[in-house]
């Protein structure tokens, strides 16, 4: 309805949640309701092109966004996001790495190793269809109980390969992740903390870095 233009922001956050209903592939409908609008596509496009906005696709959002990697400059590699290979829903905590990587959110974290939320049917990383899994820009893996990358169900809930659990664009600015750290960023929110942890979780640092980015 031209009421709001995306040139307006600065940065862009597709969240996680049904948001197009609880059913198979909605982040690639809410996809479609994009691309196939010129008038929408052209601007979410001249949004990703311009050097000064961030972008964060989380979980139905992560699904969404993969599916937009042709408007994104350095995201060709991006795979997309099908049904886990578990073939089904999977929700709980799971332990990831955050590894080095051009991600704006993750400045200051690699190397860290965290819990996070999962609460996901289709976070398989799949290079089958799109992407280049040798090529992609990794920020982000599932590792076991000895912090090593792993396939291994359930510490890897969907199965993807080489614990990929978020990946991001060559510049860093576009980053996508199946794990919700939304769900996990204040230290209330952790069924076991350090004592260390008082207002604030780990996970508190990538919006921190995201605001820091705007200025």
């Amino acid at each position: 309805a031209d009421r709001v233009s995306l040139k307006d922001f600065r940065g862009l956050i597709a969240v996680g949640g049904f948001s197009y209903g609880d059913v198979l592939g909605a982040g690639e409908g809410w996809s479609k309701t994009i691309l196939f609008n010129s008038k929408l596509s052209d601007q979410f496009s001249a949004f990703f092109h311009s050097p000064n906005t961030f972008a964060l696709g989380i979980c139905n959002g992560c699904q969404m966004m993969s599916n937009l990697a042709s408007l994104i400059p350095g995201a060709k590699a991006w795979p997309k996001f099908t049904r886990n290979q578990s073939e089904q829903y999977e929700a709980r905590l799971v332990m990831v790495e955050i590894l080095q990587s051009p991600s704006l959110f993750f400045q200051g974290m690699s190397g860290s190793h965290l819990p996070i939320a999962v609460a996901h049917g289709e976070g398989f990383a799949d290079f089958s269809q799109r992407g280049d899994a040798a090529q992609v820009a990794r920020a982000m893996r599932y590792v076991d109980h000895s912090g090593q990358a792993t396939e291994t169900y359930p510490l890897n809930p969907n199965g993807s390969p080489f614990g990929i659990a978020g990946v991001t664009s060559a510049d860093g600015r576009a980053t996508l992740m199946m794990p919700h750290p939304e769900r996990v960023f204040r230290a209330i929110q952790h069924s076991w903390r350090p004592d260390e942890w008082l207002e604030d979780g780990p996970w508190a640092r990538m919006f921190r870095n995201a605001r820091q980015f705007v200025g």
